[in-house]
């Protein structure tokens, strides 16, 4: 599985861009989009790189597309224009992409692969999300399809495939099984990682583009960090 950097200008990993589309690595604790914290955007810092690059005056127009939690790192696709926002948005919402994470857990799964089905209810109190193995009330089907794809010393590597696309349904899922994901302490794990982040990376995204129609396959390379790298050992 190859791994194209096209730029790393302005701290950003930029996996692809075109006149329409442009995808970056977000790293951990990023935020894709405003919100309560204050804290700077991932969108806003986009934007300042399309100004500067090509020096457009006034405000430049991003669409965000979709989102990845905070603490996980990965891909992550913004629209440049209003056509492409439109048609990537109904590209997503009609769940016609491939997505695809890697997962270091603790606990190694019951089996080597397997799809997990569970119903998941939010709690939007505490921002979390409980996966429940029957139907229950307000609850939502998840499903999604994990392989085993390399045994660490301390941890296993899972690859994830999303058939739906839940309020942080791999890391509830993940602990209904026993296998927290490194570094989530909302989801089982006993501590947190040095960076606050855990170890969720959305590393393989396919899907057509808006207005070309041609399939776009992009994979983000994992955080330089210990146990990321141990993979490639």
């Amino acid at each position: 599985m190859s791994e194209k950097i096209i730029s790393t200008k302005t701290n950003l990993q930029i996996l692809h861009e075109d006149n329409h589309i442009i995808v970056v690595n977000k790293r951990v604790g990023d935020i894709v989009q405003g919100d309560k914290t204050g804290d700077k955007p991932l969108s806003d810092v986009v934007k300042e790189y399309i100004k500067e690059k090509y020096n457009k005056p006034g405000d430049v127009f991003l669409g965000v597309v979709h989102r990845l939690d905070r603490p996980t790192t990965g891909i992550v696709v913004f629209a440049k224009t209003s056509k492409a926002l439109t048609r990537l948005n109904e590209l997503f919402s009609n769940r016609e992409t491939q997505k695809t994470y890697w997962a270091i857990v603790k606990n190694v799964p019951p089996r080597k692969n397997d799809t997990l089905v569970h119903f998941i209810t939010r709690n939007t109190k505490n921002n979390t999300s409980k996966a429940h193995t029957k139907e229950v009330p307000e609850s939502k089907k998840a499903s999604l399809e994990y392989t085993v794809f390399k045994m660490l010393d301390n941890y296993s590597a899972l690859e994830i495939n999303l058939h739906t696309g839940r309020h942080h349904q791999i890391r509830a899922q993940l602990q209904a099984i026993g296998s927290p994901i490194k570094g989530d302490l909302k989801y089982g794990f006993d501590r947190s990682n040095p960076d606050g982040g855990i170890h969720l990376h959305a590393r393989k995204l396919v899907f057509i583009h808006p207005v070309t129609k041609i399939e776009i396959v992009l994979v983000a390379p994992t955080p330089n960090e210990v146990i990321w790298n141990a993979l490639k050992k």
